[in-house]
């Protein structure tokens, strides 16, 4: 049986495949972060920045882009997986998502929300 951390998992491989950009954004701003002297950081606080620079509000004024906070920790662990130099750079917990069965259900989208 899936658990719900493969299920967020093969949910974010996708949203790579669809969203390079974000990664390379990712890659960026934590190495900016780095370069300013900081030992550990946020992979959440990064996430942020890439919705700051990135969003555009559509004819209603809502948000155009989404990038979903389940990723964040994904991002993080793929980023000190490619980078060992910086292994414990975004302080990791553990995953209770491991021990769950997976859900199933389909991705919010901005049609969800008023």
């Amino acid at each position: 049986m899936k658990t719900r951390y493969e299920e967020i998992e093969e949910a974010a491989i996708q949203f790579h495949k669809e969203n390079p950009k974000v990664w390379e954004y990712f890659v960026r701003f934590t190495s900016e972060v780095i370069g300013r002297g900081f030992n550990n950081y946020s992979a959440k606080g990064v996430f942020e920045r890439i919705r700051w620079e990135t969003d555009q509000a559509d004819a209603e004024g809502r948000s155009t882009f989404k990038i979903n906070n389940n990723f964040s920790a994904l991002y993080a662990r793929w980023f000190m997986d490619i980078y060992p130099e910086h292994l414990g750079f975004f302080r990791l917990r553990s995953q209770p998502s491991e021990l769950q069965l997976a859900r199933n259900l389909p991705e919010l989208g901005p049609e969800d929300f008023d």
